[in-house]
């Protein structure tokens, strides 16, 4: 119950919740693991904790390391809306990623059929062959001397799509112990003169650095345009503002 507290609810009414998800939460259960935490039943305490008793409808999952903005249901109507729009690519979606590697282009898309489940690792993988239709939109924020940061824009809604469709142009995802190099990001390692004590230090950050920054849509019951934002969590912050100092 200890990641209740990190839950931030951002917008709440009668038809759906918009919620913060904080990274290393699943969105329901796990299949392999009932008893793990999920941000569903989570979510469902800290509303009752208002006072408030509902059902809640997912629409749409963020991976378990993926922090960021993700919107409920609240209703059956709600729910049905929400699911035609997210099939109908209706609902624009802005993911902020910080990858291994340069890209060459300031704006550039990545079209490459992807194959969910593929392998022994339940990966999802380019395949031109088998895959289905899969296309990202990328435009690149910042680089540094070896780690990007990148806004992904998901147009077609593959699993893994952003995280698979990165690596598959050889721009993985820090941190993507699926998709790249697991290893956690220490400040030893990113600056050259580094003095402190290598024993005791923290990493910056031990998580797939991707975030769902933004998310747009059309409320299901009054049509009005919206737009909410999450900020970026501790660990993408204090990643940012040290390649930031670092490249000065």
């Amino acid at each position: 119950m200890q990641k209740l507290k990190h839950i931030k609810i951002v917008y709440k009414d009668e038809d759906i919740i918009v919620v913060d998800k904080p990274a290393g939460i699943s969105v329901l259960k796990e299949r392999w693991d009932n008893t793990a935490e999920n941000l569903n039943d989570l979510l469902s305490i800290k509303l009752l904790q208002q006072g408030i008793s509902t059902k809640l409808y997912s629409v749409h999952r963020l991976d378990k390391d993926t922090s960021g903005v993700m919107i409920f249901a609240l209703n059956v109507d709600a729910h049905k809306i929400m699911n035609s729009a997210f099939k109908n690519r209706q609902i624009k979606k802005t993911y902020h990623a910080f990858v291994y590697g340069k890209p060459t282009e300031c704006q550039f898309k990545i079209e490459k059929k992807l194959l969910p489940d593929s392998d022994r690792r339940h990966r999802t993988s380019v395949n031109e062959k088998s895959g289905k239709s899969a296309l990202t939109l990328i435009k690149t924020l910042e680089t540094f001397k070896h780690i990007s940061l990148l806004e992904a824009r998901p147009i077609t809604g593959r699993t893994h799509q952003i995280r698979a469709h990165l690596a598959g142009i050889n721009l993985p995802i820090v941190c993507d112990s699926l998709y790249g190099n697991s290893e956690p990001v220490f400040l030893s390692k990113l600056k050259t003169k580094w003095r402190g004590s290598i024993v005791d230090e923290r990493p910056i950050i031990s998580r797939t650095s991707l975030h769902s920054q933004t998310i747009e849509f059309e409320h299901p019951r009054t049509k009005e345009p919206l737009v909410f934002k999450a900020m970026y969590p501790k660990d993408l912050k204090a990643l940012l503002n040290q390649l930031r100092k670092l490249s000065r």
